[in-house]
């Protein structure tokens, strides 16, 4: 009996072996773009829920200006639903894929420093 399981496993191993060597280059790019979403719909989600007047590009003017937290609770929710259908609609991503997981991370960190960088005017931080 615990042959027949390891052998289903190492079957199911070199299936999941050959479905990520045909992963085409756009899944990955979907990846990293569904990050770099995920990351721009925290600081205004948090910001939002918290009852924070935040910068978003619906203020006047766009980026600089702040927009209501319930704006902002929007535009982070709608953030959120884009990088769920990047990342979990395209393709077939698994957390136990390490190079769709590091996809997502340079996603994340990308935008993360940048939004760092574009926020850290306007809340005394420095980068």
């Amino acid at each position: 009996m615990h042959w027949y399981f390891f052998a289903s496993y190492l079957q199911l191993a070199e299936e999941g072996r050959k479905v990520a060597a045909t992963m085409h280059w756009y899944y990955y790019a979907a990846y990293f773009f569904g990050g770099a979403f995920l990351a721009n719909a925290l600081p205004h989600f948090i910001n939002g829920i918290s009852g924070r007047a935040f910068q978003s590009p619906f203020a006047k003017p766009p980026g600089k200006g702040v927009s209501s937290s319930a704006v902002n609770v929007l535009w982070g929710f709608f953030n959120l639903i884009v990088a769920y259908l990047f990342i979990v609609r395209v393709g077939s991503f698994s957390l136990h894929n390490t190079w769709q997981v590091l996809a997502v991370g340079a996603g994340i960190l990308l935008m993360s420093l940048n939004l760092a960088r574009a926020f850290s005017q306007f809340h005394g931080g420095r980068i």
